[in-house]
């Protein structure tokens, strides 16, 4: 449980596991509903109410800034910040889906810290990402081939090193729509633009990402390997 008392401390939000978070429908629900109980229990006082809050959605915030940040010590200092902002900003929350209130707010943070500092060398964890087998996309196929495996994560982790290379409103957009699976009209309202803003990133986006793929033989290797795996590329 994500450590608030009273009074409030920065004591170190524990770690997620890099993994993307299934993207649940951020509007009707039994998770928002319970959602929306424990928010109005939070804005009452009730810290456990809003550890529970943390406690559901601290792994989608942790792989947000994470992607972003592109550094696992930000990421956490994001996480922890987003929260604290959160509980802090509890009195203004005005109703709707909790886990893009929250989002907005990671990303946003986020942003701070990118405009803040250079981020530093990734090489750990390009480590890290290549050791936890990130899947690229929440929307992959629950079953496949061994080898089909095998190979999307070899090319989930080339996939995560062009997303780094992408600008930032760009890579915030493909993480939201591709990576956690939200629709347009999610990723607008957790970032704060129009619709046909977010679109417009991620059409860009994909766009580098294709060309990367296609300057690199051995990535475009793999996703050829992949799509022959999987049964979509057609027979060979």
């Amino acid at each position: 449980m994500f450590p608030f008392a009273y009074p409030i401390t920065r004591a170190r939000v524990r770690r997620p596991a890099l993994s993307p978070s299934p993207a649940p429908s951020i509007g009707n629900g039994d998770a928002g509903d319970d959602d929306e109980r424990l928010i109005r229990a939070a804005q009452r006082g009730d810290l456990d109410a809003f550890n529970q809050l943390v406690d559901r959605h601290q792994r989608t915030v942790f792989n947000v800034c994470l992607r972003l940040l592109r550094d696992v010590a930000l990421a956490e200092d994001a996480t922890q910040d987003t929260f604290l902002r959160a509980w802090s900003a509890i009195d203004r929350f005005h109703g709707g889906a909790v886990r893009p209130w929250l989002l907005r707010i990671a990303t946003n943070r986020a942003y701070d810290l990118l405009r803040a500092k250079a981020r530093r060398p990734t090489d750990s964890l390009d480590l890290e990402l290549e050791d936890a087998a990130p899947l690229w996309t929440s929307q992959a196929a629950t079953t496949e081939s061994p080898d089909a495996f095998a190979v999307r994560t070899e090319l989930s982790v080339a996939l995560e090193q062009a997303l780094a290379t992408l600008p930032d409103d760009q890579r915030a957009a493909i993480i939201l729509t591709d990576v956690h699976g939200y629709g347009y009209d999610e990723a607008a309202t957790i970032t704060g633009v129009q619709i046909g803003t977010v679109k417009s990133r991620v059409s860009r986006g994909r766009a580098r990402l294709r060309d990367e793929l296609k300057r690199d033989p051995t990535k475009r290797e793999l996703f050829a390997r992949l799509l022959r795996l999987s049964g979509e590329g057609g027979k060979s």
